[in-house]
């Protein structure tokens, strides 16, 4: 509420600027023109929309144009409504609304606001140089109200990166826009408060957000610890060494067997995300609406575990409006496939270009939407459908069957998991032993050495970790000496591998020396990482 000081104060001025004083006793032009700033998101970058409107004498009438989609126009009947129940009372004249760039689809209703001030501009109820530099955002109900809207993170940094001073964003938006820094954000209620804080400059109060304390806050304590896993030292080290070089990982092993437990513990073993990290992850949670009001940022590294029943635009995006998948919102984070078999086939497949791009790229008729995919892929599936194969003693799947359920996962795909680690049964002693595990913190500084020593390698390289190396890195950061080069040839003709998966053993090898501070790749660490793939080979051939 804007209280008596409103009521009686920039209430009777705008009535004294209504439009029948302006139009009898002014000598302005039959024509006014004013055009108000927005933003209109493209995947989950932004791009400015220009509101135009042009108040003109003739026949009453209200035209948008500027290829809108539905909702677009339906802002006509918002906008009027919301002026009318917010005391603007609106002389009847023809109105024409233009949202450029006219050639590019408009989707979506934050530009309610923009378009109910550049109607008060238009009509003189608002002086056209206090919108200069300021960009408006936001959904407006029939009431006045201004409703939060999804992605005001991605719209409040083009802004900033136009060179805009201020930008208006729904008062429950208010502290995700904040998080940008290099503009003021202003929250408002309600459009008539949006007018009041433009009349009256000195009022704006901008936003403020301690990014970097919430940072810190959140990383005092993991709900989870590896310290909770009892035994299973060889999955403990796979995971460790996935994480050190942002690897791919398969599980494979019966069920009960703490796959699923590791899988969810990988994240705290992760390197704390940093402000740059947290900001790049909260624009694909702003742009999917799964940002909270009270969470302007998202501060710990994510872990999404879709259910196998999942649809292939869920997973990797898609929709109408183009709209971040499950393996975008893990970006930086961990992706856990549950039960990876069970998942549908054409699902699995789309994986394939995602896990080599670290992007996905949503084509539609007018234009492509690019989504992050920089994530680690963590999944698990037991051997066949029983999941006790190759143990007769208590599984009773026929060989074919147990092949026929193996091969539910494409090569292509195999391909793509860096590490493939057995899963065996956890022993009663294992549960009951009396020493300490090692806890996630005590793992987490040898994996933050291990990064820290693939920044300083990759420095201007444009990539970040040993699993995002090309053919031209591996060269000139895998070389090997004369006996480490035949024991990887005779790795490769042994187990007959393809050239990818012959990179994905190089790569892991170069993490696993990194994990041991060694400048070179020894052959410990290539059987370690040809270890990995041997399972592979035992269950695919």
């Amino acid at each position: 509420m804007l209280g008596t000081e409103w009521e009686g104060g920039i209430s009777q001025k705008l009535d004294s600027l209504s439009w029948p004083e302006i139009a009898a006793g002014s000598e302005r032009s039959s024509v006014l023109y004013s055009k108000v700033n927005s933003v209109a998101l493209k995947g989950i970058d932004g791009y400015l929309v220009h509101v135009e409107t042009d108040v003109s004498s003739g026949l009453p009438d209200f035209s948008m144009v500027g290829f809108l989609s539905s909702e677009v126009k339906e802002a006509r009947e918002r906008v009027r409504t919301a002026l009318r129940n917010s005391d603007f009372q609106l002389m009847p004249r023809k109105i024409t609304v233009n949202l450029s760039p006219a050639n590019v689809r408009k989707e979506g209703t934050a530009y309610d606001l923009a378009m109910a001030i550049s109607l008060l501009v238009g009509f003189g109820f608002i002086p056209a140089e206090s919108t200069e530099g300021i960009v408006m955002i936001g959904e407006l109900s029939l009431d006045g109200k201004v409703c939060p809207i999804n992605g005001v993170l991605s719209r409040v940094g083009t802004a900033r990166q136009a060179g805009f001073r201020a930008c208006f964003v729904p008062w429950e938006n208010r502290l995700e826009g904040a998080v940008v820094s290099g503009i003021r954000v202003i929250g408002v209620h309600n459009l008539r408060e949006a007018v009041h804080l433009l009349h009256r400059p000195e009022e704006q109060k901008a936003e403020e957000c301690p990014s970097e304390r919430l940072l810190r806050e959140a990383a005092v304590q993991d709900d989870v610890d590896f310290s909770e896993v009892h035994g299973q030292k060889t999955m403990k080290r796979a995971a460790e060494i996935a994480a050190a070089g942002m690897h791919n990982l398969l599980f494979v092993g019966s069920p009960g067997s703490g796959k699923s437990m590791i899988a969810r513990r990988i994240p705290t073993i992760l390197p704390r995300m940093s402000l740059e990290e947290s900001l790049a992850v909260s624009r694909v949670y702003s742009v999917a609406g799964l940002l909270p009001p009270e969470q302007p940022l998202i501060l710990r590294r994510p872990f999404r575990s879709p259910h196998h029943t999942i649809s292939t635009p869920a997973l990797v995006g898609g929709g109408r409006i183009p709209r971040p998948g499950e393996i975008s919102l893990a970006d930086r984070g961990v992706l856990f496939l549950d039960e990876l078999p069970e998942f549908q086939k054409t699902v699995l497949e789309v994986l394939r270009q995602p896990m080599e791009d670290r992007e996905v790229i949503i084509s539609r008729v007018h234009g492509a939407c690019r989504f992050p995919a920089d994530t680690m892929v963590v999944a698990a599936m037991n051997p066949c459908r029983c999941g006790f194969y190759p143990d007769r003693k208590r599984c009773r799947c026929s060989e074919m069957e147990a092949r026929r359920y193996l091969q539910r996962i494409s090569r292509p795909l195999l391909d793509r998991m860096d590490l493939c680690v057995e899963a065996p049964p956890v022993s009663y002693q294992d549960m009951h032993q009396k020493n300490r595990e090692e806890n996630s913190q005590t793992i987490r500084r040898r994996v933050e050495h291990a990064h820290y020593i693939q920044k300083k390698r990759f420095q201007n390289s444009g990539i970040f970790f040993n699993s995002q190396m090309n053919v031209v890195h591996l060269q000139q950061f895998c070389s090997l000496g004369s006996e480490e080069d035949h024991l990887l040839e005779k790795l490769y003709e042994q187990n007959k591998l393809s050239v990818r998966g012959y990179h994905r053993i190089l790569k892991v090898a170069r993490t696993i020396a990194d994990l041991d501070d060694s400048p070179g790749i020894r052959s410990s660490h290539l059987m370690e990482a040809a270890g990995y793939r041997s399972l592979e080979m035992r269950f695919w051939g």
